[in-house]
């Protein structure tokens, strides 16, 4: 059977307004539920993406999987942080920026994590704190071994640290809190570790 050019040149663009539809729902997603919480609006979504909501419901059937998706988005954009922090000649500059960022990242998605966890009983296709755990895990142990960060300190600590300072500020009216805070782990982060008893 030869090929028509007609069939052959009509597919990729399809593909490429699946793809390209698929992005905006997400990038639209992200900032709808970063101004509205995990239960916004689906439609207010699809509108700022510029499609209808049959469009949405193609590319996710139901709100976990356009939550998943935002999620992993989010996600990847923090790995591909820490890949360029990696590469940077300052370790403890780049352990700073990827945690700061982490605090951002820690705020912004505090009600998705929790609403994924109740809505998909355990069905996400991927481990988000294995992911950011092996993130920071690369970044401190750089930084470890080039002397300038406590030995004592696990990649766990300083995320339970840094999520901690992103519950307790959630609903805080002090600008600046949550910054005030990361920098005094910081400090801690470089300090003698005190005898334990």
């Amino acid at each position: 059977m030869t090929n028509r050019p007609g069939l052959t040149s009509a597919e990729p663009p399809q593909r490429t307004d699946a793809r390209l539809n698929r992005e905006r729902l997400v990038a639209a997603a992200r900032e709808v539920f970063a101004e509205a919480g995990p239960g916004a609006s689906l439609n207010e979504i699809a509108r700022r993406a510029g499609v209808g909501p049959g469009t949405l419901y193609r590319h996710f059937p139901h709100r976990t999987a356009l939550l998943t998706a935002v999620l992993a988005d989010r996600i990847e954009t923090l790995r591909a942080h820490a890949e360029r922090l990696l590469a940077s000649e300052d370790a403890d500059d780049a352990l700073e920026q990827w945690l700061r960022a982490f605090l951002t990242h820690a705020r912004v998605n505090q009600g998705m994590g929790s609403a994924l966890l109740m809505e998909s009983a355990g069905e996400l296709d991927f481990d988000c704190h294995r992911r950011i755990l092996d993130m920071a895990a690369g970044l401190l142990a750089r930084a470890q071994k080039d002397g300038t960060a406590r030995a004592d300190l696990t990649a766990d600590d300083l995320l339970q640290l840094v999520i901690g300072i992103a519950l307790s500020t959630a609903h805080s009216d002090q600008p600046g809190q949550p910054e005030l805070l990361l920098d005094l782990v910081l400090d801690a982060l470089h300090g003698t570790p005190r005898r334990r008893k």
